[in-house]
């Protein structure tokens, strides 16, 4: 009979690529992951770690039983949920994780489903979506608001395992501060006029980041060196204070809209990511798990107002 929490600890070897990193994970010493992991060898009868290597990794059996143990974990966690579907009331704590200006966006109806069911708790932590897709798959959170600007995150999920429900499109805007020339609605946007501008940015390698330099280079416009500043927060509140002007994601823009000036960027240049809720299948029957799914995409159905300013026509 194979152990489920050995296989946790297999899944969470799969996932993290050393005994090390395992150990960290689950708060167990190296030399107690590796005799679990010994123990599960035992029991199937089949080496699942290749210790010839300078480091551990899985054999073929490893990965495969890794695979197994996914899908058996979702299934008892489905059971679980079963079992607590039929509770009167949403209760117990859910953690949810969301990159910053997702956190922000999300808080207030977060705070509103906390409201409405008193005997839920939550814990909401700002975190980058890979990590956040780590996190809820193993288990350690139980839903993750996560970008994608590659538009395969949906197809790239298996939905057995995670199921994703999607929020919001979020498209990129101009960012100016209040007295800009471009921030006439009556003037439409024309990059290529905005050249020479101080130009604000995230840091080079970050994938909002990445989405503004190919836009800009879609049109031909190759700007100085931008600033770069950690948090697209600091970045609108330093359009604000008129020392730049910055291109970013709708929602980033949060509640500035007083101070700055937002504009809708021409047509064929409408760069976008989307904003998924992703959730393991298996917990979607927790009254619990299923409060906070509707309550996000309840939430998404407003975040559209504020309108930005918008080009004539």
């Amino acid at each position: 009979m194979l152990d489920l929490r050995r296989l946790h600890m297999l899944r969470e070897f799969a996932t993290r690529g050393s005994i090390a990193r395992t150990a960290e994970a689950l708060g167990y010493t190296p030399s107690a992951v590796s005799q679990q992991l010994a123990a599960l060898e035992r029991e199937a009868g089949a080496p699942l770690l290749d210790r010839t290597a300078r480091s551990a990794g899985l054999t073929d059996a490893g990965r495969r039983l890794a695979t197994h143990a996914e899908h058996i974990l979702a299934m008892v966690e489905e059971a679980e949920s079963d079992l607590s579907a039929h509770a009167a009331e949403p209760s117990g704590r859910v953690v949810v994780t969301a990159f910053p200006s997702a956190a922000v966006a999300f808080a207030p109806a977060l705070a509103r489903s906390l409201r409405a069911h008193p005997r839920l708790s939550l814990l909401l932590r700002q975190t980058d979506p890979d990590e956040g897709l780590r996190l809820v798959r193993s288990g350690d959170v139980e839903v993750a608001i996560v970008d994608d600007w590659t538009g395969r995150l949906a197809d790239d999920l298996e939905p057995s395992v995670l199921s994703c429900f999607h929020l919001v499109r979020d498209a990129l805007v101009l960012v100016l501060p209040r007295g800009h020339q471009s921030a006439n609605p009556d003037i439409p946007v024309d990059l290529r006029t905005l050249r020479d501008e101080s130009w604000l940015a995230a840091p080079a390698g970050e994938p909002s980041r990445q989405a503004v330099d190919r836009l800009l280079g879609a049109v031909g416009v190759t700007p100085p060196v931008p600033s770069e500043f950690e948090g697209l927060g600091t970045v609108v509140n330093l359009v604000a204070r008129g020392l730049g002007i910055a291109i970013m994601p709708r929602l980033a823009v949060g509640g500035s809209e007083r101070r700055i000036v937002v504009r809708d960027l021409p047509a064929g240049l409408d760069l976008a990511r989307d904003v998924y809720a992703v959730a393991r299948t298996a917990s979607l029957r927790r009254p619990s798990v299923a409060v906070i799914v509707a309550a996000l995409r309840g939430a998404a159905r407003g975040l559209g107002a504020p309108a930005p300013v918008r080009d004539p026509g």
